[in-house]
């Protein structure tokens, strides 16, 4: 034993040379000196293929079902080759490479093992049969090479018939689907409801279908509506071997045009699936869009608009207290009027600092330093309502919009208003002012 693991070891660290397939006869030439030979007696050579049947005994048309083939040899095996019968009424695939290993038998003896897995497709209904898989080995029996036929057991295959309502693989409509799982991805380039008349975008869908060969796949499905004009594009196939069957994916493609500057809506495209885990009829999606609009179509659109920070509204409100500023600053003429220098510099001092509290400290004492100032503010509802916003939002806050907007609220403007009014209208602005 521990001359037949060096050698094998040897064997799987030897440079590839076009692919594997020379080192199968190395390995077994390896096992022939290894092993002492000894004639061949029945039993020593076995060779099975199992169909794995889903759980109602028969599958239906163009349904996969895997056959598992397995031989236990208990020879010295020199060259080996499979020899597959005609698979009539069948289609078919190899999943992966044959595998080779070393079991141990029911009297306790070790043996070589042999796997393979081919997957089936049966094309019509009926009643079938398999005929048996040849391994056809070239031996050492009792020092002489000899070649042998390990023959498999037929195996018969019946096929169901549907039995359903509507549907199934013998009708023309809808498109017979039997599989593990079906996938759908949608993808725009450019989203559809951001292009306009006479502007295109390309809309291409991927059908995925877990158990199935690509050709089993549906044709490019019919997108069609009023006020749209579809190109066509070509329908790519592939098939996609893994260990459990194969992968199919067909990948459909248009060039969508509108032809009318209205919002056009596309149905969503249905298609049905034979889900052959659970025996029963599911559908998958092409999901419905709109062309034009504008209107989103991803969740994270949806969501509603995140509130303003606070920076942007003290810039807002700051912005009305400028103007009020201005039309009631101290005048450097007739008629105009704007703060104190020593009210200006504290107030640009704030700006600069950003800090909410001491720009609000400093607005207070002006206001009541300066009662015509104060009236101005009072006699304008615009500028009341920036107060009460600022209020609302600015008070407990830190930091204080650029300087820049301190500069254009210091500059000196005229009174857009006539003379001031003797009673004030917003009176409960003052208490929280004069708290300030």
């Amino acid at each position: 034993m521990v001359i037949l693991s060096g050698l094998i070891r040897a064997a799987r660290t030897l440079p590839p040379l076009r692919g594997r397939a020379w080192k199968v006869p190395l390995l077994f030439a390896f096992l022939g000196f290894a092993v002492p030979a000894q004639a061949i007696d029945p039993g020593d050579l076995t060779f099975t293929v199992t169909p794995e049947l889903p759980p109602t005994g028969a599958p239906y048309a163009r349904e996969m079902v895997l056959l598992r083939l397995r031989g236990v040899y208990r020879t010295q095996i020199l060259l080996e080759e499979v020899r597959q019968p005609a698979l009539v009424n069948f289609s078919w695939t190899q999943l992966g490479r044959d595998t080779w290993g070393r079991t141990r038998m029911a009297d306790g003896q070790m043996a070589l093992e042999f796997q393979r897995t081919v997957a089936v497709f049966p094309q019509h209904t009926g009643t079938f049969t398999i005929d048996p898989f040849i391994h056809r080995l070239t031996i050492n029996d009792n020092g002489e090479r000899k070649q042998i036929d390990v023959r498999s057991e037929p195996v018969p295959f019946p096929v169901a018939t549907w039995t359903a309502g509507s549907g199934g693989p013998d009708a023309p409509e809808p498109w017979w689907l039997p599989a593990r799982d079906v996938s759908i991805t949608d993808h725009w380039e450019p989203d559809p409801e951001t292009i306009k008349m006479g502007e295109t975008a390309r809309r291409i869908v991927v059908l995925e279908a877990q158990g199935m060969l690509a050709e089993g796949l549906p044709p490019r499905p019919v997108m069609r509506t009023r006020g749209i004009v579809t190109f066509a594009g070509p329908v790519k196939r592939e098939t996609i071997i893994t260990p459990s069957g194969p992968v199919a994916r067909a990948t459909y493609q248009w060039d969508v045009r509108p032809g009318v500057p209205e919002v056009i809506p596309l149905d969503a495209i249905k298609i049905p699936w034979f889900d052959t885990a659970s025996r029963t009829m599911r559908e998958a999606e092409i999901p419905a869009r709109q062309i034009g609009g504008g209107l989103p179509d991803r969740e994270e659109d949806l969501k509603p608009p995140a509130p303003a920070s606070w920076p942007v509204l003290a810039a807002a409100a700051l912005a009305a207290f400028g103007l009020g500023l201005a039309l009631v600053g101290f005048g450097t003429g007739p008629g105009r009027l704007r703060l104190d220098r020593g009210f200006a510099r504290a107030l640009k001092r704030a700006a600069g600092a950003n800090d909410a509290h001491a720009l609000r400290a400093v607005l207070g004492e002006a206001l009541r330093a300066r009662p015509d100032l104060a009236a101005l503010w009072r006699d304008d509802p615009e500028i009341a309502d920036a107060l009460a916003r600022l209020d609302a939002h600015l008070f407990g806050q830190t930091g204080a919009p650029a300087p820049r907007l301190a500069q254009a609220l210091l500059r000196p403007r005229r009174p857009a208003a006539g003379p001031l009014a003797p009673e004030p209208r917003l009176a409960p602005l003052d208490g929280p002012l004069a708290k300030a």
